[in-house]
């Protein structure tokens, strides 16, 4: 409906005005209701068209869900309940536990003596057990001081070995790593890092079993060497195989050696011979 002013004065287009110019009375009542009708009805479409669309379910409102393998076990996702607990280790990584515990409740006995009466302190002190696993644990007694060190936080590398013509010769650079977690975290042999005598064959973590085959390269003249295979908890050796022939200039050498037992084994090769009984020796860390 459109509304003016004529020359007579207010107007409405489409007829029906008086000589006044006004709409005439009774034309105005009866579209009052036609009026009003039309106002409501555009209300509710105003109101119809300003409603917000409703919101969709957020994707982080969701529950988290689990994908189930072919065995039927849930495998919980990386969000909300469904993560798992982290498990407490005796070593990062693929470090093997080669001496002096074999476990990480062992670690946990030997710390609960410690703080109750102070028992084996050593275990403490990365020199310390160096010493003891070369003349406890390996048996090399000629072995009784330490020739380097250098120690990072929970790393170590100490170099063992004998006082000959007057100087000190390293036989191993031992390789040592804090075991388990505390401020009384002690100290774990974990391997060597070789250098003129070597032990590469089997590979470092791997799974092996009897006979099983060793090797690695050395530098010397006219040397002799023996293979052992050592348990952590075991005061005998599981195998040991002598002596084989070997020399040269960063030369190949091989052999193989039968064992008995399972679990996290340490293998040793060593030689000796010219000034005393051990001079050198290496050692790596399987599992059977």
């Amino acid at each position: 409906m459109v509304w003016g002013k004529g020359a007579g004065g207010p107007w409405r287009g489409g007829g029906g005005r008086g000589s006044s110019g006004y709409p005439e009375k009774g034309t105005a009542l009866k579209l009052l209701p036609v009026v009003v009708a039309l106002m409501v009805a555009g209300t509710a479409a105003c109101a119809g068209d300003d409603d917000p669309p409703q919101p969709s379910p957020s994707p982080s409102s969701a529950s988290p869900t689990a994908s189930v393998p072919s065995d039927g076990t849930p495998v919980p996702t990386a969000t909300g309940s469904g993560v798992p607990p982290v498990r407490p280790s005796l070593l990062p990584g693929r470090y093997q536990p080669l001496w002096p515990f074999a476990s990480l409740e062992a670690v946990r006995a030997w710390q609960k003596a410690y703080q109750n009466g102070g028992a084996d302190a050593w275990h403490l002190d990365a020199e310390r057990t160096a010493l003891r696993f070369t003349r406890d644990h390996l048996g090399f007694t000629d072995i009784d001081r330490v020739t380097s060190r250098k120690i990072e936080g929970g790393d170590a590398r100490i170099g063992v070995g004998y006082r000959a013509e007057s100087r000190d010769a390293t036989a191993a650079v031992l390789h040592l790593i804090r075991a388990g977690s505390g401020a009384d975290a002690p100290w774990e042999v974990v391997g060597t890092d070789d250098a003129e005598l070597s032990l590469t064959t089997p590979a470092y973590a791997s799974q092996v079993t009897s006979p099983v085959r060793v090797g690695g390269r050395i530098t010397g003249v006219d040397e002799s060497l023996r293979v052992t295979v050592l348990r952590a908890d075991s005061d005998k050796p599981l195998g040991t195989h002598c002596c084989v022939p070997a020399g040269g200039q960063n030369t190949p050498w091989s052999s193989t050696v039968s064992f008995t037992g399972s679990g996290v084994l340490t293998i040793v090769v060593s030689t000796g011979g010219h000034l005393q009984e051990i001079e050198r020796f290496a050692i790596t860390g399987v599992r059977s």
